[in-house]
């Protein structure tokens, strides 16, 4: 069986802004505000408040990653795994499930990663939500970070039958 890598792309949404206002504003050192996606069959795979999207890697305006990191090989193949996206793309991760804490980019990364790769991504991506949100000042800006949508312009928004009608 063929064996295929799959990464995991990271982007500091505040551009290094975390890292520097953070303690400040919640006390705490945060090293960025991360965006996740998941490369593996030569294109990129993230979700936000459009639903599932797809792009070649490095497609979205966001420019090249701010770090890679390697999750290992997965023998599913291309076919299944965009049989397996459509079924997420119907059920858990529709655009209207996004939410910025708790159903987010990384939710969707880790969830992708382990049925690729049996691994999960790194903690410090999942776990900075609750982060935030243990502060005075993540508490206070909740109700207004909670209607914050997040979509990376310059994505293909996935669907099984991409470009074929």
């Amino acid at each position: 069986l063929a064996l295929h890598p799959v990464k995991l792309y990271v982007y500091d949404l505040s551009k290094g802004m975390a890292r520097r206002l953070s303690p400040l504003m919640l006390g705490k050192q945060l090293d960025g505000i991360w965006h996740t996606s998941i490369i593996v069959h030569k294109d990129e795979f993230f979700y936000g408040s459009g639903g599932i999207s797809s792009c070649a890697p490095g497609g979205t305006l966001l420019g090249p990653p701010d770090s890679v990191v390697d999750l290992g090989n997965t023998e599913v193949t291309e076919e299944i795994f965009l049989e397996y996206l459509s079924s997420l793309g119907e059920s858990m991760f529709r655009g209207e499930s996004y939410n910025l804490f708790e159903h987010n980019c990384n939710t969707f990364s880790n969830e992708v990663a382990q049925f690729l790769t049996g691994r999960k991504i790194p903690s410090y991506i999942t776990d900075l939500p609750a982060e935030v949100l243990s502060t005075p000042f993540g508490q206070a800006l909740r109700p207004l970070l909670d209607s914050i949508q997040i979509q990376p312009p310059g994505g293909n928004t996935f669907s099984r039958h991409n470009g074929q009608s």
